[in-house]
């Protein structure tokens, strides 16, 4: 197993200096994105079909064990606050449950009965089924592409050696072969960071393609606190040159929606207008916009 494999780079590592150390971990962070680009055309095939799903009411799902599954679940607990979607929407589980998320229930990850299992709690028709493991060799995560697949659903594998059985099993298959870690075997490192770098692209640009983002601004953000209220009423100034004054109005008018807000502002109608045509398009901002700009 690749991941397993003895870096040499590394060999000694204790007779080092920590500056030694440091640089050689630095050098090897530094390969992950240049295997992260050579997978761009199945990355893209995933985020296309995690958009058909949203787009039709269905929901993601990350499974995983370990430091994956504990990736998926923070990818997936991002969303909410920063996008401004249902904690349905992308979700993430972990073997062994939320306990694993502090605690390590080694475990878990071999038993691929307990990957069903939560594929058949939390999966319906339609949804999108992401399988994470760093060996591509996970019973958990096996166990629920298989359950997923068994029930007609989508799926997509994210692994960090190439030619996996994970890749063998799903419909579009992710490869990051990164190459053994400085620490041998310790998949949090290159193999972490490339799966977060994956998992940052589906969801940022899986909520781009579904009008979450206009431009490059989080205009779905949901304002849990001063700092973020802040930050939507200046996301409705910059793109409606409105006053502090007028933006705050606007926005607590819509209930703290900053998109209802900035079309209120473009097109000089009331919040009951602008709500209306964000829900015809299932919120999704720039077809709304875009239909206003088309009348």
């Amino acid at each position: 197993m690749q991941t397993e494999m003895r870096n040499k780079e590394s060999n000694h590592l204790h007779e080092k200096t920590t500056y030694e150390i440091l640089q050689m971990m630095n050098k090897q962070d530094k390969t992950v994105p240049d295997v992260v680009e050579k997978a761009l055309p199945q990355i893209e095939q995933a985020v296309e079909a995690m958009v058909a799903a949203i787009e039709k009411q269905h929901k993601v799902i990350y499974l995983g064990s370990g430091t994956s599954g504990r990736l998926g679940v923070l990818d997936a607990s991002e969303c909410p606050p920063t996008f401004g979607v249902t904690a349905d929407v992308i979700q993430g589980i972990i073997a062994g449950g939320d306990k694993a998320l502090r605690t390590a229930i080694e475990n878990a990850e071999d038993n691929d009965q307990l990957g069903e299992q939560d594929v058949e709690k939390a999966a319906r028709q339609g949804d999108v089924i992401v399988g994470i493991a760093s060996s591509g060799q996970t019973p958990y995560v096996l166990g629920a592409v298989r359950k997923a697949k068994a029930l007609g659903l989508k799926t997509i594998g994210i692994s960090c050696n190439e030619n996996t059985r994970l890749s063998e099993e799903v419909d579009i298959a992710i490869e990051l072969p990164v190459g053994p870690e400085i620490l041998t075997g310790s998949t949090r490192l290159k193999a972490g960071t490339a799966q977060k770098l994956v998992l940052n692209m589906l969801s940022t640009v899986t909520m781009v393609r579904t009008g979450k983002v206009y431009e490059n601004l989080m205009i779905n953000l949901q304002a849990k606190n001063k700092k973020l209220r802040n930050r939507a009423i200046s996301i409705i100034k910059e793109l409606t040159q409105a006053s502090d004054k007028e933006a705050g109005q606007v926005y607590d008018k819509t209930g703290g929606d900053t998109k209802a807000a900035i079309l209120m502002l473009m097109f000089d109608v009331d919040a009951n207008i602008a709500q209306e045509r964000l829900r015809k398009h299932q919120g999704n901002f720039v077809k709304a916009l875009g239909e206003w700009n088309k009348e």
